[in-house]
């Protein structure tokens, strides 16, 4: 670990500012800390603090992390869930978040993706089209299963 330039005061304070910019979860807060040269044992303190005060919220979190993934990068629960898991969110906390993407939504934005996709492809037939869609989509994160029952019945 490299020598810390910040007081525990300068890096509490820093970390609250980095906080209130964004939503931000524990795991990206402790790297931020360590790259800040922290000690582990004000990292706890300051994460502890930070949790009480509401400047983290990892609910609130995941939520906005869901949101924001789904809605801008068009990925799917899947890769979603994978995301949040490596930053270490817990497992429920995932699942409830995930519970913010509706059904409808969620189709209507795999036959976006869908439309979008055929346009820019090049196939010989229909089962080829559909591979690629759906090698496409499933890697985006986005249900097979979900993704299946789209192929089969809409005709794009």
């Amino acid at each position: 670990m490299k020598q810390s330039i910040f007081t525990y005061e300068e890096a509490l304070f820093k970390a609250a500012a980095y906080c209130s910019q964004s939503e931000h979860c524990v795991s990206e807060l402790r790297e931020k800390l360590e790259l800040w040269g922290v000690k582990p044992s004000e990292q706890d303190k300051i994460i502890k603090y930070l949790i009480q005060e509401k400047y983290i919220d990892e609910n609130r979190f995941a939520k906005a992390y869901v949101k924001d993934k789904f809605r801008y990068n068009k990925w799917g629960k899947g890769k979603i869930r994978m995301m949040l898991y490596a930053k270490k969110i817990d497992k429920q906390v995932i699942e409830t978040a995930l519970v913010e993407i509706e059904d409808d939504e969620y189709r209507l934005m795999i036959k976006k993706l869908i439309d979008d996709k055929s346009k820019k492809i090049t196939y010989k037939n229909d089962y080829e089209r559909k591979g690629k869609l759906f090698r496409f989509l499933a890697s985006k994160g986005f249900d097979s299963d979900i993704v299946s029952d789209i192929l089969n019945i809409k005709d794009v």
